[in-house]
């Protein structure tokens, strides 16, 4: 690893790029701060250095950074030592994962980035919240998915929350915003996709009846109020997860779970 560099003042200028981020209006992360892609803790830092993702800055108790010698050997942007107080002083909270890496953002996927050699894709509307979107990511890496497209009312998979909540792997999945919607959802099925729109609706068709077919885009809406009725009307088929009696919905990230399981996506 490069030489490791203490910083013992809180107002350091070196550690701007880690500032304030309880701070809405400053995040870095956020589009009123500087766009930056912050990944907390050794198992995110270490998915972010083996991504795409330029890196900036490694700041860590000298204990992780130690865990990520190795990971960090032959880089040459600057990795700052101080102590946990220190960095709770600089973030604004203390820190327990110890460790935190910036990166820029790299150019952005297309739409046509993310379908081109796809077999499945998992396509959001409305998913606003970090943690479900984060999640929905980690879920996705897990079974097999090959890229997620955004439609309207979707956060920002970049944002430090939903970085964090998916463990690194949304900076390994490729994503996209979907921007003519429903139309984008023609545009899909003219590549060759079903379009699958998730939904509660008793007269829904099981998810796993599509297991077989070759190009599938699984339709998530966001937790609540779910898919708007011109998705719906946009995709190939409605779909269900069939449930016990009483229980009317799954959370929106537990739901793509199960349905890519069902459509058999997973590796091996």
């Amino acid at each position: 690893m490069r030489r490791v560099i203490e910083v013992r003042d809180p107002d350091d200028a070196r550690l701007d790029d880690f500032r304030g981020l309880t701070t809405a209006d400053r995040r870095p992360d956020r589009p009123g701060g500087r766009g930056l892609v912050i990944a907390e803790g050794v198992v995110v830092v270490r998915r972010m250095l083996a991504s795409r993702y330029p890196l900036r800055a490694v700041l860590g108790v000298p204990r992780r950074l130690e865990e990520l010698a190795e990971d960090l050997a032959g880089r040459t942007a600057p990795v700052y030592a101080c102590s946990a107080e220190l960095m709770a002083e600089v973030v604004g909270f203390h820190l327990n994962r110890g460790v935190l890496a910036v990166a820029d953002r790299p150019v952005p996927w297309t739409p046509l980035d993310v379908v081109r050699d796809a077999r499945r894709l998992l396509v959001l509307e409305g998913v606003g919240d970090h943690e479900n979107l984060g999640s929905l990511f980690r879920n996705a890496a897990a079974l097999g998915v090959d890229g997620v497209l955004l439609g309207p009312g979707c956060a920002d998979p970049l944002y430090r929350r939903s970085v964090r909540v998916s463990m690194g792997h949304v900076l390994a999945v490729p994503f996209a915003p979907l921007a003519e919607w429903p139309v984008g959802l023609k545009w899909l099925r003219e590549e060759g996709f079903r379009v699958l729109a998730m939904t509660p609706a008793a007269e829904a068709v099981p998810v796993g009846e599509f297991a077989g077919v070759e190009r599938l885009a699984v339709l998530l809406g966001s937790e609540g109020p779910g898919l708007t009725s011109a998705a719906i009307e946009a995709a190939d088929a409605a779909v269900r997860i069939p449930m016990a009696g009483g229980v009317d919905s799954l959370n929106v990230a537990t739901a793509g779970a199960v349905a890519f399981y069902a459509l058999g996506t997973f590796p091996g």
